[in-house]
Protein backbone atom coordinates (compact mmCIF):
# COMPACT_ATOMS: atom_id res chain seq x y z
CA UNK A 1 0.00 0.00 0.00
CA UNK A 2 2.81 2.31 0.57
CA UNK A 3 4.41 1.61 -2.80
CA UNK A 4 1.11 3.22 -4.25
CA UNK A 5 1.56 6.44 -2.16
CA UNK A 6 4.96 6.64 -3.43
CA UNK A 7 4.37 6.21 -6.72
CA UNK A 8 1.58 8.68 -6.93
CA UNK A 9 4.27 11.37 -5.18
CA UNK A 10 6.95 10.20 -7.52
CA UNK A 11 7.89 13.39 -10.30
CA UNK A 12 7.51 11.97 -13.86
CA UNK A 13 11.38 12.38 -14.45
CA UNK A 14 12.13 10.37 -11.68
CA UNK A 15 9.87 7.67 -12.68
CA UNK A 16 11.35 8.13 -16.43
CA UNK A 17 15.34 7.52 -14.59
CA UNK A 18 13.60 4.55 -13.08
CA UNK A 19 12.71 2.72 -16.52
CA UNK A 20 15.59 3.84 -18.20
CA UNK A 21 18.43 2.65 -16.13
CA UNK A 22 20.54 0.85 -17.59
CA UNK A 23 23.41 0.90 -20.81
CA UNK A 24 21.14 0.87 -23.75
CA UNK A 25 17.66 2.11 -22.73
CA UNK A 26 18.21 5.80 -22.92
CA UNK A 27 19.53 5.34 -26.75
CA UNK A 28 17.10 3.01 -27.43
CA UNK A 29 14.48 5.23 -26.24
CA UNK A 30 16.28 8.13 -27.79
CA UNK A 31 16.61 6.59 -31.32
CA UNK A 32 12.68 4.63 -30.75
CA UNK A 33 11.53 8.49 -30.47
CA UNK A 34 12.26 9.30 -34.40
CA UNK A 35 10.31 6.27 -35.57
CA UNK A 36 10.19 2.53 -35.86
CA UNK A 37 13.57 0.70 -35.25
CA UNK A 38 14.77 -2.52 -36.10
CA UNK A 39 16.79 -4.90 -33.48
CA UNK A 40 19.89 -4.52 -35.94
CA UNK A 41 19.81 -1.46 -37.09
CA UNK A 42 19.86 -0.96 -33.32
CA UNK A 43 23.35 -2.84 -32.73
CA UNK A 44 24.76 -1.20 -35.84
CA UNK A 45 23.86 2.24 -34.13
CA UNK A 46 24.88 1.81 -30.54
CA UNK A 47 28.30 0.92 -30.54
CA UNK A 48 30.08 -1.28 -28.02
CA UNK A 49 26.64 -2.90 -27.78
CA UNK A 50 26.35 -6.90 -28.09
CA UNK A 51 23.09 -8.50 -29.35
CA UNK A 52 22.41 -9.73 -25.61
CA UNK A 53 22.81 -6.41 -24.16
CA UNK A 54 19.86 -4.90 -26.83
CA UNK A 55 17.92 -7.78 -26.76
CA UNK A 56 17.44 -7.67 -22.82
CA UNK A 57 16.79 -3.97 -22.85
CA UNK A 58 14.34 -4.18 -25.16
CA UNK A 59 12.54 -6.76 -23.39
CA UNK A 60 12.74 -4.78 -20.38
CA UNK A 61 11.37 -1.90 -22.08
CA UNK A 62 8.62 -4.15 -23.48
CA UNK A 63 7.84 -5.72 -20.04
CA UNK A 64 7.37 -1.56 -18.71
CA UNK A 65 5.13 -1.06 -21.82
CA UNK A 66 7.47 1.75 -22.81
CA UNK A 67 7.90 0.03 -26.25
CA UNK A 68 5.79 -2.01 -28.68
CA UNK A 69 7.29 -5.09 -30.31
CA UNK A 70 5.40 -5.60 -34.39
CA UNK A 71 6.08 -8.68 -35.88
CA UNK A 72 5.47 -7.27 -39.70
CA UNK A 73 4.56 -10.57 -41.72
CA UNK A 74 6.55 -9.55 -45.12
CA UNK A 75 9.64 -11.62 -46.66
CA UNK A 76 12.08 -11.55 -45.59
CA UNK A 77 10.13 -11.55 -42.08
CA UNK A 78 11.09 -8.78 -39.52
CA UNK A 79 10.42 -6.82 -35.76
CA UNK A 80 10.02 -3.16 -35.12
CA UNK A 81 10.07 -1.57 -32.22
CA UNK A 82 8.08 1.21 -31.77
CA UNK A 83 7.09 3.82 -28.37
CA UNK A 84 4.07 2.54 -26.91
CA UNK A 85 1.22 5.22 -25.89
CA UNK A 86 2.77 5.28 -22.49
CA UNK A 87 6.66 5.81 -24.37
CA UNK A 88 5.28 8.86 -26.21
CA UNK A 89 3.76 10.49 -22.98
CA UNK A 90 7.29 9.89 -21.64
CA UNK A 91 8.98 11.84 -24.91
CA UNK A 92 8.63 15.33 -23.30
CA UNK A 93 9.87 14.71 -19.68
CA UNK A 94 13.14 12.83 -21.37
CA UNK A 95 13.85 16.29 -23.66
CA UNK A 96 13.54 18.24 -20.68
CA UNK A 97 16.41 15.78 -19.39
CA UNK A 98 18.27 15.91 -22.08
CA UNK A 99 18.13 19.92 -22.00
CA UNK A 100 20.02 19.44 -18.50
CA UNK A 101 22.50 17.38 -19.64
Amino acid sequence: MNNIVEDQNQCPAESLLKQLSGKWKPQIFRIAVTGPVRFNSLLRQLEGSSKQAIATALKEMEEQSLIEKTVIQLKPLHIEYTLSEKGKSLIPVFKQLEHLA
